[in-house]
């Protein structure tokens, strides 16, 4: 698994987290879908679904700095 996170572009992943994660701008679906989560209205499937597209891109990123950390140190 990490060898995948590896291999991603830093390029490809930014480009997702700021296009797929945000969209639509205004307010962002993933920050919407956050709040429903954190408030305990996240109950329909396609929410879920929402949260889980929107979400990846950024999880991505986030495992791709870290691996990139810790094979560094």
């Amino acid at each position: 698994m990490l060898d995948f996170v590896e291999r991603i572009p830093w390029a490809l992943l930014v480009l997702a987290a700021l296009t797929l994660g945000l969209a639509p701008f205004t307010p962002p679906h993933l920050f919407e879908k956050l709040q429903m989560l954190f408030q305990g209205r996240l109950h329909r499937a396609v929410d879920w679904f929402d949260l889980l597209l929107h979400g990846t891109p950024w999880l991505l990123l986030l495992a791709k700095g870290v691996v990139s950390i810790v094979r560094r140190a």
